[in-house]
């Protein structure tokens, strides 16, 4: 397994050092728990979830390939649909 060097503040090391005591975990593996909830895929779940999505899709190539350009065209524009709808209120 690969290792990594990271640097924290005092603070935020001791509470994951108390963290990780508390609940009898490493404090790898609470790192990398935090990095899986914020949003981190390893390639063979982005793979996965892109599978899954193509076939529940009922879109033709040509027509996927149009929506992901004109949502990432958006999104580098600023103005990302889905996170407008994540934000307003309902």
């Amino acid at each position: 397994m690969p290792r990594l060097t990271i640097s924290l503040t005092g603070r935020t090391y001791r509470a994951l050092k108390e963290a990780a005591t508390r609940q009898r975990r490493s404090m790898g593996s609470i790192i990398e728990e935090s990095l899986v909830l914020r949003g981190l895929q390893t390639d063979d779940t982005a793979r996965e979830i892109v599978a899954r999505a193509r076939a529940h899709s009922r879109l033709i190539d040509e027509e996927a390939t149009a929506v992901a350009v004109k949502e990432t065209r958006l999104h580098r524009e600023g103005r990302d649909p889905i996170k407008r709808a994540r934000c307003s209120p309902r």
